[in-house]
């Protein structure tokens, strides 16, 4: 089977329910995984609006997920910190998740949910790493069979 990545809440192109954007409560999406690559050491996540009017719109980034993980509950984040799990700064300037909302009038938008497989247990320390800084270091890290293909997969929902 090929890594893969789903959501008991929406099905790949399906709208996101309004409980997991900013207009509900926001709350990030259950997610869950199966089939990652040998030697996956953690994991790497990041959700972006390609049609955001000024270009990519980054609302949640997490990395050093454990390798171990094979989902991520609804509402995570929310609470104390419990494990080595690392927030990024969305591009709302907000650690954590920042769900859809996109500008009124703006047609529909697209949400990218990427999770990547790592050959490192962790990446970074840095206890508030820009989205898009998330992803470029996780690209460094990536498995994938004769440094060719790397193991990321995703979904993607509407709003």
């Amino acid at each position: 089977m090929a890594f893969s990545l789903t959501s008991s809440a929406f099905r790949d192109g399906e709208q996101i329910p309004t409980k997991y954007t900013a207009d509900g409560e926001n709350l990030s999406p259950p997610l869950e995984w199966s089939d990652p690559p040998p030697g996956t050491k953690s994991f790497a996540l990041i959700v972006e609006d390609p049609d955001a009017p000024s270009g990519t719109f980054r609302h949640w980034g997490l990395y050093n997920i454990m390798g171990e993980r094979t989902l991520l509950p609804e509402g995570i984040g929310h609470g104390p910190k419990t494990e080595r799990l690392g927030k990024g700064m969305n591009d709302f300037g907000e650690l954590g998740y920042g769900g859809p909302a996109p500008p009124k009038g703006h047609g529909t938008h697209h949400y990218h949910f990427k999770l990547a497989a790592l050959d490192v247990d962790e990446f970074s320390r840095s206890p508030s790493m820009p989205v898009a800084e998330i992803w470029k270091a996780a690209e460094k890290n990536m498995l994938g069979p004769g440094g060719t293909r790397r193991h990321l997969s995703q979904i993607g929902g509407l709003r």
